[in-house]
């Protein structure tokens, strides 16, 4: 899942954001509750004979779904993530607020040498680190409180998603049989995502650490040594690389083609220097891959976006959290907010005006394999090729004039 343009954001920034990896993308369509109350029982009878079957003990399975429930409010928010969206820059505002950049730098002295450890252990930067952890959780004040073990029962039995999510059900009742956490310990958001870092279960399994030694990886406590230490491991296992930058905000030349920024078109540094583009602010460190990236179009800042931003990419797909862990990272230590003025006039698209935009292009001789309402690489080529077919800036940015131009 990329959006590489207009943000179509599927987490609302008012909750944790979420730790999903390779997680299905929701849809509006096919709404109805597959599960009831008085319906878990049997699903939770049928669950048991392929939780045992994936290596989970009768008594853990047992201890573990004793009082499980179904929850309204989790299956509310997950039928309505494809209908929430927000521009990048109104995404940015709250995610990088003053506020925010305060409390890192507080959080970075509070726990720096904890972080000196942790750096010199993984070799990923602090103030990365440090952006997670507040964009995750506002630095451990906001680690979300539903039982991770309703929110997934609720998840897994809707059938909607249900393979994913029973195979995280799974997941979490296997920390229970390590003993790292107890049901009533086991707290986290809506889709369960846990701890300081909002890890998911499966995560946690493969890369959380037991930093501070106590025989436990704690993703939940008060002390954030072992969910920071977790995040520093599943940054490097995906090949972070230290010093690099995630993306650095440029000016670019004027005639510049828009068609190259695009996320295929990688060059070195050098190059895109030589085509004459200069950093907005500082400097602009050198490495063998980089691209363009343009979150708000022609009109909007122009990024330089280096390999780390993929590693990123990793935790949260979405191009707007990737920027906002880059900004609140450069601004906790003292780095200046993004230059170049958003496009603040503009609105997002609706899901159903996204449908109609792919069904509009599609109509048109430019097809967008679908009609999902996901902006992805196919409608941004579709788009980018109906704008270059009229003669307009082709950045591939939906907007409510483009659609209504389309519709002429």
């Amino acid at each position: 899942m990329r959006f590489p343009v207009l943000l179509c954001l599927l987490f609302p920034l008012a909750a944790p954001a979420q730790t999903f990896e390779a997680m299905p993308a929701p849809s509006p369509q096919d709404v109805t509750m597959t599960v009831t109350q008085d319906s878990l029982p049997a699903w939770i009878a049928a669950f048991r004979d392929r939780a045992l079957a994936a290596g989970i003990s009768a008594a853990s399975f047992d201890a573990g779904m004793a009082g499980r429930r179904i929850r309204a409010d989790v299956l509310d928010r997950d039928r309505n993530q494809a209908e929430f969206v927000r521009t990048v820059w109104a995404y940015l505002d709250r995610a990088v607020s003053a506020e925010r950049v305060a409390a890192g730098r507080m959080a970075l002295a509070r726990t720096g040498a904890a972080f000196d450890r942790i750096e010199a252990a993984y070799g990923v930067d602090r103030s990365v680190l440090a952006a997670i952890w507040g964009l995750e959780s506002d630095y451990g004040a906001v680690k979300g409180d539903i039982p991770v073990l309703d929110a997934l029962v609720t998840l897994a039995a809707d059938t909607r998603r249900g393979a994913y999510f029973e195979g995280e059900l799974i997941a979490a009742l296997t920390i229970l049989q390590h003993g790292d956490a107890s049901p009533a310990r086991m707290t986290g958001s809506w889709a369960g995502a846990m701890g300081h870092t909002q890890f998911m279960p499966s995560t946690y399994l493969r890369f959380a650490v037991d930093f501070d030694q106590d025989g436990r990886r704690d993703l939940w406590g008060a002390d954030p040594r072992d969910a920071l230490a977790s995040t520093a491991a599943y940054l490097a296992h995906w090949g972070w690389t230290r010093g690099q930058p995630v993306a650095v905000e440029v000016r670019l030349p004027p005639g510049f083609d828009l068609l190259l920024a695009d996320v295929k078109v990688v060059r070195s540094v050098a190059d895109w220097r030589a085509l004459g583009l200069a950093p907005v602010a500082g400097d602009l460190p050198g490495g063998p891959e980089s691209w363009v990236l343009l979150p708000a179009g022609a009109r909007g800042p122009a990024f330089l976006a280096y390999p780390n931003f993929r590693v990123i990419e990793r935790y949260n797909p979405a191009d707007a959290y990737v920027l906002a862990v880059s900004q609140l990272a450069r601004q906790i230590l003292g780095g200046a907010a993004v230059q170049a003025a958003w496009p603040r006039d503009l609105r997002a698209l609706t899901y159903d005006e996204r449908v109609a935009l792919q069904r509009g292009l599609t109509a048109a001789g430019f097809p967008t394999g679908g009609a999902d309402g996901r902006i992805g690489p196919k409608t941004v080529a579709a788009l980018r090729a109906w704008q270059l077919a009229r003669s307009l800036p082709p950045d591939g940015f939906p907007t409510p004039d483009l659609l209504a131009r389309l519709g002429r």
